[in-house]
C-alpha cells in the first residue's frame, strides 16, 4: 500500500496498558502556565528509564477553562496503578505548586474510572492554613493552599483510568534531514488530536531500542541500541531492516486515554509525515504481541 508515494508497510504497532491521568494546569498568563505544564512534565519519555511518561496534550483558552484564565493541559502516565499517585504528588506538588499564580484541574471528566487524592494529600502543605474554597466561576470546591505568591488552588481528586502507551511508527527517508523534517510534520498534526501525547523530547524519537534485551557486559543500561534500524551500520549489521535509499529515520511514540485516540494520532501523524518530499516508507514497532495486547495496523488506519 502505498500513501502519497510513501510505501505504507503491512505491519502494526504493538501498544500496552497504562495507567493516565489528564490534568488542567492555568496561571495568570500563557507563558506561566506553559512554564508549570513543561516542568511537570519534564524526564518522562520512557519508563524504560524515566519515573513516568509524560506530556503536554494541548493550550486551552482563558474561554475554555474553569477559571478564565490560559492553560494547559497535561497527561502523566504509569505502568502501574501503585505508582501514578506518586507520579502525580511529586509533579504537581514539586513544580506546579511552586510556581507562580498556578491552579490544578481535574481534566479527566467522564472518561475517568477513578479519582486519586491528590489535591487532598497536597493541602497539607498548608501547614493547618489551607481551606476549602468554592470556585465561583466554575462552581468547584477547591483547596487553597496559602503560599509567597498568594494561594494555590487545586482540586481534590484527580482523574485516573487504563489507557494506551507505545502507539508508534517509523518514518524513513532518503536522508537525515528529510526525516527530521517529516516527523516534525507528524508531531504538529498530532498535537491537534485531542487526549494524546508524544511524551519524548520534541516528541521525537532518534535513538531506539531493543525491548526485552540488555548486554549482560553492561547491567547499568536497561536499554540497547537497535542496530538493525540504524542507517549508518546498514552495511555492516547483519539483518539490517533499513533499505538502501534509506539514510535517516525517525520514531514517533504516542501515549493515549484509550486505543481509538492512540490511533487516531497515529492516522494524523502518518498523512502528515508522508506529504514531505524524501520520505521513502512508514512502519511500525512491535513484538510480536509479547510487549502489550494493542495492536494497531498501520494499512488499516486507511
Amino acid at each position: 500500500m502505498e500513501l502519497n508515494g510513501v510505501v505504507i508497510e503491512d505491519t502494526f504497532a504493538e501498544g500496552f496498558p497504562i495507567w493516565v491521568s489528564r490534568v488542567l494546569i492555568t496561571a495568570a498568563t500563557e507563558r506561566l502556565a506553559k512554564a508549570a505544564a513543561t516542568e511537570a512534565t519534564g524526564f518522562a519519555c520512557s519508563v524504560i528509564m524515566c519515573p513516568a511518561e509524560a506530556g503536554i496534550e494541548k493550550y486551552v483558552s482563558p474561554a475554555e477553562t474553569p477559571d478564565g484564565r490560559p492553560g494547559y493541559i497535561i497527561e502523566i502516565c504509569h505502568p502501574k496503578k501503585a505508582e501514578i499517585e506518586h507520579q502525580l504528588l511529586e509533579r504537581i506538588g514539586q513544580c506546579v505548586l511552586t510556581a507562580p499564580t498556578t491552579a490544578v484541574f481535574n481534566a479527566m471528566g467522564e472518561d475517568a474510572t477513578e479519582e486519586l487524592k491528590v489535591g487532598f494529600k497536597l493541602k497539607y502543605f498548608g501547614d493547618g492554613y489551607e481551606k476549602k474554597v468554592k470556585c465561583e466561576e466554575c462552581d468547584k470546591t477547591l483547596y487553597s493552599i496559602p503560599i509567597m505568591g498568594g494561594d494555590f488552588l487545586i482540586e481534590s481528586k484527580l482523574g485516573i483510568k487504563k489507557g494506551v502507551a507505545g502507539g508508534n511508527f517509523f518514518i524513513m527517508a532518503e536522508n537525515n534531514m528529510a526525516a527530521l523534517m517529516a516527523a516534525e510534520a507528524a508531531v504538529d498534526a498530532i498535537s491537534e488530536v485531542e487526549k494524546t501525547i508524544t511524551p519524548f523530547t520534541g516528541g521525537i524519537v532518534a535513538s531506539g531500542s531493543k525491548v526485552g534485551y540488555t548486554n549482560p557486559k553492561y547491567s547499568f543500561m536497561a536499554a540497547t541500541t537497535n542496530e538493525k534500524m540504524c542507517p549508518t551500520l546498514k552495511d555492516t549489521v547483519e539483518g539490517t531492516e533499513i533499505p538502501a535509499d534509506v539514510n535517516g529515520v525517525y520514531e514517533i511514540v504516542i501515549d493515549g486515554i484509550d486505543e481509538a485516540s492512540v490511533a487516531a494520532a497515529m492516522k494524523a501523524g502518518i498523512k502528515a509525515a508522508v506529504t514531505i518530499p524524501g520520505v521513502k516508507k512508514i512502519t511500525a514497532g512491535n513484538y510480536g504481541g509479547k510487549l502489550g495486547p494493542y495492536q494497531i495496523k498501520l494499512q488499516e488506519l486507511f
